[in-house]
């Protein structure tokens, strides 16, 4: 898996994310759309690793979470994370949105139609969207 294939998941993962919530299922959609925003931050860590690297023990264990917070650290974004959330109460509003998100919400079946739209804007929204900030950074 290479940060090209972590992009394109992103895509795949935003269209079946569509398709569940279409199809009336919000649980899985809001599942899926978290996880398309993990393989985004995954991507930006991919961006960091250079050629022939042996990588630090600790940061590769830690590429491995599933916490968008943890995620960010792991990427080295913090900062950039930091200068948007000052700069783009929008984006604030949309990243408070994405930080609610847990891997352990696959085991949940009563996540709402709304949060899981909620979820899917927070992410796509063209202008101040979860996923406009990760392309900057993949």
């Amino acid at each position: 898996m290479n940060r090209n294939d972590l992009k394109r998941l992103v895509r795949i993962r935003l269209r079946e994310a569509k398709a569940l919530q279409k199809a009336r299922c919000p649980w899985g959609a809001y599942y899926i759309a978290g996880f398309a925003v993990e393989c985004g931050l995954k991507a930006c860590i991919a961006r960091q690793t250079r050629r022939y690297e042996f990588p630090d023990k600790q940061r590769a264990f830690d590429a491995f979470e599933h916490s968008p917070v943890k995620l960010v650290k792991v990427a080295g974004l913090e900062v950039a994370l930091r200068n948007e959330l000052q700069t783009n109460p929008a984006f604030g509003a949309y990243w408070s949105i994405i930080t609610a998100w847990s891997v352990h919400k696959r085991y949940e079946t009563t996540t709402t139609a709304r949060e899981a739209q909620e979820l899917l804007d927070a992410i796509t929204d063209p202008k101040d969207g979860i996923l406009k900030w990760l392309e900057k950074h993949w």
